[in-house]
């Protein structure tokens, strides 16, 4: 958890939504991520699969008790209930590179599903669409890895990441 004083600076902090999931794995792993980057999860439904702990929880490990998830009934369910704040679609259609959008830290930053991404009107209906600049020819990346990629660069640019502990420190070492 973020101390309480960096709450206070802001009134909704970051989310990730997951619209209509189909593969559990990519789920776990998001959740995952969620739960170790202190981001919550909106999980809208319906899934590609039936949702249940097993099946996540393979891919979440021991992190699925850590994450903070609300799932919804629907798209429009999600729309109804969401924070304000502006919903931020990861998408091959984007309009700007994801490294040139500034983010900030009230987003929801949304996935679609990995056999379809998100039909036309869900599209239309978000605040910003996002790209992530690829090798021509390629189709696209892994949602759980492309959502790595968006949410750390979000946090960063918001300064949003959790806190590591006091004296965690990154060396390169060789011996």
């Amino acid at each position: 958890m973020r101390p309480a004083a960096l709450y206070s600076l802001f009134e909704q902090t970051m989310r990730l939504a997951l619209y209509q999931p189909d593969m559990p794995p990519n789920v776990g792993t998001l959740l995952r991520l969620a739960a170790c980057l202190d981001v919550a999860v909106d999980v809208i439904e319906p899934c590609g699969f039936p949702y249940d702990d097993r099946r996540v929880r393979r891919a979440a490990l021991d992190y699925l008790e850590h994450a903070e998830i609300i799932r919804h009934r629907s798209w429009d369910a999600f729309r109804t209930r969401r924070d304000p704040g502006r919903i931020v679609l990861l998408t091959t259609k984007g309009d700007v590179a994801y490294t040139d959008f500034r983010f900030a830290a009230s987003d929801t930053l949304m996935v679609g599903r990995e056999s379809a991404g998100v039909p036309e009107d869900v599209a239309a209906a978000v605040d910003a669409r996002v790209v992530i600049p690829m090798k021509a020819g390629m189709r696209s990346l892994n949602v759980a890895v492309s959502a790595a990629m968006v949410l750390g660069e979000a946090l960063r640019q918001t300064a949003c990441f959790p806190p590591g502990p006091p004296d965690a420190h990154i060396y390169n070492v060789r011996s």
